[in-house]
């Protein structure tokens, strides 16, 4: 079936080349800019939502809250309009790489350190946008991008915020969505307890789902045994979730680790970190105690002083890095046992210059 955006051009300056993904509300085109010499992505909302204010409230909030976030890790948006049938569109960045979602099934769990490293970045963005008052509600390995920025391997980019998806078919398998005044919309493997419920969802709700993507990203699978989103649904609200090491044996996890994520997916809000931030800041501390430690390096003995007379009998001093206080201790000792020497040889001359022979 041919595709009537293709060729399209958009704003006269974009020239739309392919398709490079769909959903249920629209699809994402990648899109050639001559004049600046890139590519960038183009997502269109179909003209037939357009008599849906409330997909076209979210399709615009979208936009506009991605536009006004800056930071590294969220994908950056450059222009909104509407085609010439009507349809809503906005520009954002191209990205090369694979989402979270994709990594895992074909690399399967990550290292420890990669994982927390990524999440870090996420965390970042994730700060950014709730210090702005959005909260993404949405938040998925799918909607978590790696690529490659400026040298900078496993660099992620923080993708969907306020977009609602409205058909089952178009979710992550098993997914489906919770319709209520006001269209509330989740997938329920990522879905915080408060947000089953249906309540006012504050950062909280995505910090809750930031700790089941990187439980996902540690062991390959989710905190929870399920097959239907319902028992999803019911055990975010009511079940603990498997220990890390049960869910993946073979894992060998930092100390603190397992307590991290174990408190982001706290049923209680109040029971979690308050702030991606904090989050964060959690997740790096995991990570220090063995940067220390990597950080001091392999240890070596010094180069060996020179023999001569005067010290052949003196073994090589310790590192002073590591034994710095009894290297301290040994070199007073040192002094004093030489000072006790140069004093008995006093003693033993003045004897013998002034003893009974003299």
């Amino acid at each position: 079936m041919s595709d009537s955006y293709l060729g399209k051009e958009v704003a006269g300056q974009f020239r739309i080349v392919e398709k490079i993904g769909k959903g249920g509300m629209g699809a994402v085109y990648r899109a050639e800019q001559p004049d600046m010499n890139r590519f960038v992505a183009i997502k269109i909302l179909h003209s037939r939502y357009l008599s849906r204010s409330d997909l076209v409230s979210r399709f615009r909030r979208e936009a506009r809250a991605m536009s006004q976030l800056s930071h590294p890790n969220t994908a950056r948006v450059f222009l909104y309009g509407q085609l010439d049938d009507g349809a809503c569109y906005f520009v954002m960045e191209h990205l090369v790489g694979q989402n979270l979602a994709q990594m895992v099934r074909a690399e399967g769990a990550m290292a420890p350190e990669r994982a927390i490293r990524i999440m870090v970045q996420v965390c970042g963005a994730l700060e950014e946008a709730h210090q702005a008052g959005i909260v993404h509600r949405d938040l998925k390995p799918e909607n978590v991008f790696v690529t490659t920025q400026g040298g900078i391997r496993d660099f992620p980019k923080v993708l969907d915020f306020g977009l609602a998806k409205v058909t089952e078919r178009q979710m992550r398998p098993g997914s489906m969505v919770l319709t209520q005044q006001g269209m509330v919309f989740g997938t329920p493997e990522f879905m915080s307890p408060e947000q089953a419920h249906g309540k006012t969802l504050d950062a909280r709700s995505d910090i809750y789902s930031l700790g089941v993507i990187l439980y996902e990203l540690l062991t390959g699978k989710l905190p929870f045994d399920a097959k239907q989103p319902l028992e999803y649904i019911q055990l975010h609200v009511n079940a603990t979730p498997i220990p890390l090491p049960e869910r993946h044996p073979e894992a060998s996890f930092p100390r603190g680790l397992e307590e991290v994520v174990m408190k982001v997916l706290a049923k209680d809000p109040e029971e979690r970190y308050a702030s991606a931030a904090e989050f964060a800041f959690a997740l790096e501390a995991v990570l220090q105690p063995r940067k220390s430690r990597e950080a001091l390096g392999p240890v070596s003995l010094p180069t060996p002083i020179p023999t001569g007379p005067m010290v052949s009998s003196f073994e090589p001093a310790a590192p002073v890095r590591l034994l710095g206080a009894p290297l301290r201790s040994k070199a007073s000792w040192l002094v004093f046992g030489v000072g006790v020497v140069l004093a008995v040889a006093g003693v033993i001359a003045l004897w013998a210059s002034f003893g009974p022979g003299s």
